[in-house]
């Protein structure tokens, strides 16, 4: 039987049907990836992933819970066959991984203390008020704020949004960022933190929209192209908008975009 490496565009799809099973690197992150209360595997992705395996052919999925700085690296040491944890696509990461098209687009907000005394509603603001900033473990939101002129070696770096908002709570910082739904989700418990309202960070002096979605090994590309396209018939059906709106997210997170576009910048 010929290995991936000789069968062009490799031959995992195959190997996945046969097996009955893919196996889904998460990041233990909410809404995107995690598992619930009752140690069921659930988020935007893995539930999104479910519906499109079954029409490949894959009946069940398995998570492989990882942290996020983690996932590239497991998913090409084959510890996983997918990231299935809402990664945002961007040049870096493409370099590493293919990705499929987007199944969301996602502005960033920010846990600050109840009352946001220090008024920070953007990465400027951080950096002009000289604010104690954190952001989660290969988060995108390190590089949105040293584009903005903070100095990567002051940035606390935590294992997650939960971190972040104890971070927060306790006074270590002043702010965390993450994606709008992530901190939106993270603070609704909380009594002495809250979620600034959703901005678009600056990219090169342009407000820039990020979106996220499945990483694959670059060799997978055949798994790649059938999960788009089966990911396209649920876009344009509406159903993908009815899978993910449990999660929080709303028709303003539906994107075109595609991760060609993403991954050049």
């Amino acid at each position: 039987m010929a290995t991936s490496a000789e069968t062009k565009g490799g031959d995992l799809l195959d190997r996945l049907r046969a097996q009955g099973v893919a196996r889904l690197g998460i990041a233990g992150e909410i809404p995107f990836g995690y598992i619930d209360r009752n140690g069921e595997l659930t988020g935007e992705a893995p539930e999104l992933a479910k519906v499109i395996f079954k029409r490949l052919g894959v009946d069940r999925v398995q998570p492989v819970p990882t942290e996020f700085g983690s996932l590239i690296p497991g998913l090409n040491s084959q510890q996983f066959d997918v990231v299935s944890a809402g990664m945002y696509i961007n040049p870096e990461r493409c370099a590493q991984v293919i990705f499929s098209d987007p199944d969301y687009q996602m502005l960033d907000a920010f846990i600050v203390r109840k009352g946001n005394p220090k008024n920070l509603r953007s990465y400027a603001d951080v950096v002009r008020s000289g604010a104690k900033f954190a952001t989660g473990t290969g988060y995108a939101e390190i590089q949105y704020a040293v584009e903005a002129g903070y100095e990567e070696g002051d940035i606390l770096i935590v294992p997650d949004q939960v971190a972040g908002l104890n971070a927060v709570e306790a006074g270590r910082v002043d702010v965390f960022a993450g994606t709008a739904l992530t901190v939106r989700e993270v603070v609704k418990k909380s009594a002495k933190a809250e979620a600034t309202e959703p901005f678009a960070p600056l990219v090169d002096g342009e407000e820039h929209v990020d979106g996220g979605g499945f990483a694959f090994r670059p060799t997978e590309t055949n798994l790649r192209d059938a999960f788009n396209t089966e990911l396209h018939r649920l876009k344009d059906s509406g159903e993908l908008l009815r899978i993910l709106k449990p999660f929080g997210f709303t028709e303003d997170e539906m994107t075109g975009m595609t991760a060609k576009e993403l991954c050049h910048g």
